[in-house]
Protein backbone atom coordinates (compact mmCIF):
# COMPACT_ATOMS: atom_id res chain seq x y z
CA UNK A 1 0.00 0.00 0.00
CA UNK A 2 2.93 2.63 0.63
CA UNK A 3 3.57 2.69 -3.36
CA UNK A 4 0.21 3.60 -3.86
CA UNK A 5 0.29 6.55 -0.92
CA UNK A 6 3.98 7.16 -2.70
CA UNK A 7 1.73 8.19 -5.95
CA UNK A 8 -0.50 9.98 -4.60
CA UNK A 9 1.84 12.04 -2.73
CA UNK A 10 4.66 12.48 -5.15
CA UNK A 11 2.26 13.68 -7.94
CA UNK A 12 1.89 16.91 -5.78
CA UNK A 13 4.20 19.88 -7.02
CA UNK A 14 7.69 19.53 -5.74
CA UNK A 15 6.88 16.95 -3.09
CA UNK A 16 9.70 14.55 -2.06
CA UNK A 17 9.89 10.81 0.03
CA UNK A 18 12.24 11.18 2.71
CA UNK A 19 12.61 7.78 5.02
CA UNK A 20 13.64 8.48 8.55
CA UNK A 21 16.03 5.99 9.72
CA UNK A 22 15.71 7.10 13.04
CA UNK A 23 12.40 5.77 12.77
CA UNK A 24 13.09 2.93 11.43
CA UNK A 25 13.38 4.26 7.76
CA UNK A 26 9.35 5.89 8.18
CA UNK A 27 8.30 6.69 4.91
CA UNK A 28 7.51 10.76 4.73
CA UNK A 29 6.21 13.05 1.88
CA UNK A 30 7.52 16.71 2.17
CA UNK A 31 7.34 19.86 0.50
CA UNK A 32 10.04 22.47 1.00
CA UNK A 33 11.36 20.08 3.93
CA UNK A 34 7.76 20.41 5.56
CA UNK A 35 5.68 17.33 6.58
CA UNK A 36 2.45 16.61 4.77
CA UNK A 37 1.88 12.61 5.32
CA UNK A 38 3.78 10.19 7.62
CA UNK A 39 3.49 6.28 6.85
CA UNK A 40 4.12 3.40 8.61
CA UNK A 41 7.02 1.52 6.22
CA UNK A 42 4.28 -1.18 5.87
CA UNK A 43 1.79 1.86 4.05
CA UNK A 44 -1.01 0.11 6.98
CA UNK A 45 -1.71 3.67 8.26
CA UNK A 46 -0.89 7.44 7.23
CA UNK A 47 -0.90 10.56 9.41
CA UNK A 48 -1.40 13.70 7.71
CA UNK A 49 -2.96 17.14 8.27
CA UNK A 50 -6.40 18.31 8.13
CA UNK A 51 -8.39 21.27 9.13
CA UNK A 52 -8.72 21.33 12.75
CA UNK A 53 -12.58 20.53 12.65
CA UNK A 54 -12.59 18.04 9.70
CA UNK A 55 -9.74 16.10 11.68
CA UNK A 56 -12.00 16.03 15.21
CA UNK A 57 -14.69 14.83 12.25
CA UNK A 58 -12.31 12.37 11.16
CA UNK A 59 -11.11 10.90 14.87
CA UNK A 60 -14.36 10.44 15.59
CA UNK A 61 -15.96 8.61 12.55
CA UNK A 62 -14.00 6.98 11.05
CA UNK A 63 -12.81 3.65 12.27
CA UNK A 64 -9.11 3.39 13.72
CA UNK A 65 -8.79 7.05 13.11
CA UNK A 66 -7.29 8.95 16.21
CA UNK A 67 -5.64 12.63 16.64
CA UNK A 68 -1.98 11.79 16.24
CA UNK A 69 -0.19 11.57 19.73
CA UNK A 70 2.45 14.17 20.92
CA UNK A 71 0.42 16.79 20.65
CA UNK A 72 -0.08 16.78 17.43
CA UNK A 73 -3.62 15.88 17.37
CA UNK A 74 -4.20 19.96 18.47
CA UNK A 75 -3.08 20.89 15.39
CA UNK A 76 -5.26 18.93 12.79
CA UNK A 77 -2.80 16.01 12.43
CA UNK A 78 -5.02 12.98 12.43
CA UNK A 79 -3.41 9.22 12.01
CA UNK A 80 -5.83 6.71 9.45
CA UNK A 81 -5.65 3.07 9.00
CA UNK A 82 -5.46 2.58 4.99
CA UNK A 83 -8.39 1.74 3.06
CA UNK A 84 -9.60 -1.39 1.70
CA UNK A 85 -11.37 -0.18 -1.11
CA UNK A 86 -11.36 1.91 -4.09
CA UNK A 87 -14.16 4.60 -2.33
CA UNK A 88 -11.64 5.07 0.55
CA UNK A 89 -8.70 5.26 -1.49
CA UNK A 90 -10.25 8.11 -3.18
CA UNK A 91 -10.76 10.36 0.43
CA UNK A 92 -7.33 8.80 1.03
CA UNK A 93 -6.16 10.80 -2.00
CA UNK A 94 -8.32 13.77 -0.53
CA UNK A 95 -7.43 14.03 2.62
CA UNK A 96 -3.44 13.97 1.44
CA UNK A 97 -4.03 17.01 -1.26
CA UNK A 98 -5.67 18.99 1.70
CA UNK A 99 -2.54 18.21 4.17
CA UNK A 100 -0.37 19.50 1.02
CA UNK A 101 -2.57 22.91 0.83
CA UNK A 102 -1.88 23.31 4.41
CA UNK A 103 1.39 22.87 4.80
CA UNK A 104 2.36 23.69 1.27
CA UNK A 105 4.11 26.96 0.93
CA UNK A 106 1.26 29.65 -0.79
CA UNK A 107 2.63 29.65 -4.20
CA UNK A 108 2.74 25.76 -4.76
CA UNK A 109 -0.88 25.09 -2.99
CA UNK A 110 -2.37 27.70 -5.52
CA UNK A 111 -0.80 26.03 -8.09
CA UNK A 112 -2.22 22.62 -7.18
CA UNK A 113 -5.77 24.72 -6.57
CA UNK A 114 -5.44 25.79 -10.12
CA UNK A 115 -5.03 22.47 -11.87
CA UNK A 116 -8.66 21.49 -10.35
Amino acid sequence: MIERIERIALALPEAERVDIAAWDDQPTFRVRGKNFVFSDAAGTRLTLKLPPDEADWVSRNVAGAHPTRYGLGRYGWVTVPCPRTEDGWQQVSEWIRESYRLVAPKRLAAALDDEE
